[in-house]
């Protein structure tokens, strides 16, 4: 399958496992230029392994930061100041009943699951507005972590939308 994303810049938050790495790699295999994330060096670089043990091509970033905080979100804007494609895969939960967490835990989580997107959203998001071509994802998976009744409870707190810059009237595509 061609999507067309050949030489396009990306990145994945928290793609070191699971849903992240395994986007990481889809666009590797369509020669997407792919910054792969997480919290320590070590993990982002058992990632790039994994990826290149499938795609020996891929051309990847290391990116090892802790984008819960704004200063992480600094850091990697100042390394990479610009991307055409944002996938916010982040996100963070606690497999503990709902009484049972508190409003710091709760916190943390918005931290983490929105406010990474958020600012790495107002950063990338005007160069994808000026070059009048970008894609911003959220990834919002949902964890059923109890039941009482029929009452239900999920901990993750998640944005969803996927966001397509649009032209600006009176500007052609590249």
């Amino acid at each position: 399958m061609d999507l067309q994303l050949r030489g396009k810049r990306t990145l994945v938050t928290g793609s070191t496992g699971g849903i992240g790495l395994a986007i990481a790699k889809m666009l590797a295999q369509e020669s997407a230029s792919v910054a792969v994330n997480g919290r320590t060096a070590n993990r982002v670089n058992e990632a790039l392994a994994a990826i290149r043990r499938d795609v020996a091509d891929a051309n990847l970033t290391a990116m090892a930061a802790d984008l819960s905080t704004a200063e992480g979100v600094d850091a990697v804007v100042r390394v990479s100041p610009d991307f055409d494609i944002l996938v916010n895969n982040l996100g963070i939960y606690d497999a503990k009943p709902f009484f049972d967490i508190s409003d710091a835990e709760r916190l943390r989580f918005f931290e983490t699951n929105v406010m990474s997107g958020v600012r790495l959203s107002r950063a990338y998001l005007p160069g994808m507005l000026q070059r009048n071509w970008g894609r911003i994802v959220f990834i919002s998976p949902t964890l059923l972590a109890k039941r009482w009744g029929s009452l239900r409870s999920t901990h993750p707190i998640r944005p969803s939308p996927t966001v397509r810059p649009r032209r600006r009237p009176g500007r052609r595509r590249p």
